[in-house]
């Protein structure tokens, strides 16, 4: 990332408003419920070998929403098990909604939370610190996988950690969706060096490939409205861009030749799509099962 640009994970307060703005603005928890509720129940009936419990990890569970149409999955393919569920979520605005949501939704009786307000890597760092030796049947990093330095060496520890017959799930932009065009033109200026904030299903198959790991991949159709981007100081298309971009203030702060290629990339068909005055960012996602080590 060019110097002078600051990444959006450093502003937790902005990141959260630009992320419930694209929640608004884009079908992505639509997508993920027709993939949870059409797809997944036959990867979570495959898991725990007729065991009376399940342990489960969410990666960056943030406020829990798609954790909890998982876990109502789970009940109905294993409905007698008690469940152990691990959250690692670095947020505390995220993790506060996501308890409340809990307390609220009844029928949750069966399941023990553990919160853990840390990031993957500290995570990693606290199981290996304790030599904790539970294994898990099933986790999921949704979204995350930009928010780590080596998503490579992240895939691995919490593969390590699956059980006989565990899954891994792991959803990110699709390499075939406007993100991907996105990363793939403007990597260099716009990616955070620390973090592999660019990062696509494409790249992780690339590396699974690379080892030889077989997986499932599925794509999950998704779009997002972004037409206020394309008005000049209009404060909820800067908000979008930050969130396009991962850059903190990105109007503001980037070269007028950064914001003028970004803008007409995001217009680029192989982004976007116009539609009765409006601009629709192609925001597929796709989707990777993967097994324990063998």
């Amino acid at each position: 990332m060019a110097s002078s640009l600051r990444s959006l994970v450093n502003d937790d307060s902005r990141y959260q408003k630009c992320f419930q703005l694209f929640l608004e603005r884009s079908s992505e928890h639509q997508s993920m419920r027709d993939f949870i509720h059409n797809l997944l129940p036959d990867v979570l009936g495959s898991i725990g070998n007729g065991k009376s419990h399940l342990n489960i990890i969410g990666v960056g569970s943030g406020a829990g929403e798609m954790d909890l149409e998982m876990l109502s999955e789970l009940r109905l393919k294993h409905p007698e098990v008690t469940v152990d569920n691990e959250v690692v979520e670095p947020s505390g605005t995220q993790l506060h909604k996501y308890r409340a949501l809990v307390s609220q939704k009844p029928g949750l009786d069966h399941i023990t939370f553990s919160w853990n307000q840390m990031t993957a890597i500290e995570f990693e760092e606290h199981w290996k610190g304790k030599k904790m030796t539970k294994k898990a049947d099933f986790i999921h990093m949704i979204q995350m996988l930009y928010y780590v330095k080596d998503p490579g060496a992240t895939v691995n520890f919490f593969r390590s950690l699956l059980d006989n017959n565990g899954k891994l799930l792991i959803i990110l932009v699709s390499g075939e969706s406007g993100w991907g065009k996105l990363w793939r033109t403007y990597r260099t200026q716009l990616c955070n060096t620390e973090i592999s904030q660019c990062v696509t299903t494409g790249d992780v198959k690339s590396l699974l490939d690379c080892k030889g790991v077989s997986y499932q991949s599925y794509e999950l159709p998704s779009q997002m409205e972004i037409t206020e981007c394309f008005t000049d100081g209009d404060e909820k298309g800067e908000l979008l861009l930050d969130f396009l971009t991962e850059v903190l203030d990105f109007s503001k702060t980037a070269s007028a030749a950064l914001k003028a290629g970004v803008l007409e990339l995001l217009r680029h068909p192989d982004c976007s799509v116009e539609s009765n005055g409006k601009v629709i960012f192609n925001n597929n996602l796709g989707v990777i099962v993967i097994d324990q080590l063998t």
